[in-house]
């Protein structure tokens, strides 16, 4: 057996989610210099800002992350959480996204958390995801198209956020209409357990949604002395698209309540249909009951008890009677 430890893949070392991390620059005017992170510390020019990114488990990271930031903020960066938010500590801000995982399905988004530090100057970013991956560093650096300043990053990761729900959201619009054509088509079959489902879906949704759009607001009126309008307005775009997909679920879940309601019609009327069958069973069948129990009744004067064809006269009687019944039902539209 090897004992040999295996080296991590070269790709997953270049993004900085084994070590300490990847560096960047940005110089402000859409170019990116990628650093490595034992080097000297690379000069930032004036406009621009360095990116620091790493995996939020990484021992040798977090011992990074507290000897620049001190323990306690360390730990707000690397310690689990569950809604994405926005905390302003004097002129930083520490902003926590969650984002679908790539190649998600809608009853399993398998959501994942980034956790941005933003100062003057500099972005930290703590997350578990191939954040270089997400973002798409390589096209920025090769169309000369990088964030221009720490805002504008924030916002491009709330673009790209917004784009991994998209299709998500497409998928449950795509499942309402599904259901929708069953109605339709009066095809009912586990109607009430998919409807169930894509409510569920939809809260899930919203839990995601909502809050990013709530962060992007907050972080665009904050005043941080480094945001200029620019920044700002980047920033509004980035929440407006959350709040499109918001808005887009927030009608899918009103659908759906109508497409429930529909449902639950549905079965009512099915019901009703049932029970007007059974009452009609029973308006038939009462008087001819109460024929046959009288004529079955054993006493002396029954009519015809000695002829040889009063049995088949009696049915005879008895079905005209029931179609006579059903007749009159049909013509004050019982039935």
């Amino acid at each position: 057996m090897d004992d040999t430890p295996r080296r991590p893949p070269t790709r997953t070392v270049e993004n900085g989610m084994v070590g300490v991390g990847a560096v960047l620059v940005f110089d402000g005017r859409g170019g990116a210099v990628r650093h490595e992170p034992a080097a000297d510390e690379p000069p930032v020019p004036a406009r621009g800002f360095k990116l620091v990114c790493g995996n939020s488990k990484s021992p040798e990271f977090k011992v990074w992350l507290k000897e620049e930031l001190g323990a306690f903020n360390a730990e707000l960066l690397t310690v689990p959480s569950t809604r994405s938010r926005c905390t302003v500590i004097e002129d930083r801000a520490m902003v926590v996204m969650r984002v679908a995982r790539p190649g998600a399905d809608p009853d399993d988004m398998g959501r994942q958390l980034l956790t941005i530090w933003i100062e003057k100057g500099r972005v930290i970013i703590a997350s578990e995801l191939n954040i270089l991956d997400f973002v798409g560093v390589t096209n920025w650096i090769s169309a000369h198209h990088a964030p221009v300043s720490p805002a504008d990053l924030v916002a491009r990761m709330g673009l790209r956020a917004a784009d991994r729900l998209e299709p998500l959201v497409e998928m449950l619009g795509d499942r309402l209409d599904s259901i929708e054509e069953g109605m339709i088509l009066q095809d009912h079959t586990k109607a009430n357990a998919r409807l169930a489902d894509l409510r569920r879906n939809l809260i899930n949704f919203r839990r995601i949604v909502w809050p990013q759009r709530d962060l992007l607001n907050t972080l665009e009126i904050e005043d941080l002395s480094f945001f200029s309008a620019r920044d700002r307005l980047r920033l509004r775009e980035a929440s407006a698209r959350s709040a499109r997909i918001g808005d887009e679920l927030q009608s899918l879940s009103e659908r759906a309540v109508l497409v429930h309601e529909q449902l639950i019609d549905a079965r009512s009327e099915q019901m009703n249909r049932t029970m007007l069958l059974l009452a009609a069973v029973t308006v038939v069948f009462m008087p001819l009951t109460l024929i046959t129990g009288m004529l079955g009744m054993n006493v002396e004067g029954i009519p015809f008890a000695g002829e040889v064809h009063a049995f088949w006269t009696v049915c005879v009687g008895l079905v005209a009677l029931a179609v006579g019944i059903i007749w009159w039902m049909r013509g004050r539209h019982w039935l």
